[in-house]
């Protein structure tokens, strides 16, 4: 597993962050997006999505309710919260396999809730509340194959850390 950490000032620089990950995914990538209640974890799909090239009059929402929800950009894109799952046989209501193994991006919230069933090669990115506006973004690329991609993300997550609303 390898590890990159990236510390957010504001919600400027946490918006960049999500918007340079879009812009770096690759057909099948998932995303296990961890963190607390009130993380942003759904903002910060949304800024992923927005890298993915969805148009920003599109609103991308929390699918806490509907579970999944679908987006057109570069790279179809299948946004799921799996808060309010409980058991293996809930996935069995949505197209959890489509959304994972479709050749798409998966970004999955509340991972935790399925563990067991998500895929050895993925990106867990953790997000720390550290204040008001900032956040610390760890994320691990989990996998043979992305462990072998995690150069090009380290330098892309650099490239932002770099930017002026992340000094």
């Amino acid at each position: 597993m390898k590890r990159i950490s990236v510390f957010s000032r504001t919600e400027d620089c946490s918006q960049a962050l999500g918007r340079r990950i879009g812009e770096i995914l690759e057909p099948g990538d998932i995303l296990a997006l961890r963190g607390e209640l009130g993380a942003g974890k759904t903002l910060f799909a949304r800024n992923i999505a927005y890298g993915l090239g969805v148009p920003p009059e599109i609103p991308i929402t929390s699918p806490t309710f509907t579970v999944i929800n679908e987006y057109e950009g570069r790279l179809h894109i299948y946004h799921l919260d799996l808060y309010r799952l409980t058991t293996p046989e809930d996935l069995e209501s949505i197209p959890w396999q489509e959304a994972l193994y479709g050749g798409g991006v998966s970004l999955i919230e509340w991972p935790e809730r399925m563990e067991d069933a998500l895929p050895e090669e993925r990106w867990d990115i953790h997000i720390e509340v550290t204040g008001d506006t900032t956040r610390t973004f760890v994320v691990e690329a989990q996998g043979e194959t992305n462990m072998a991609r995690s150069g090009r993300w380290e330098k892309a997550l650099a490239e932002v850390t770099a930017m002026p609303e992340c000094a």
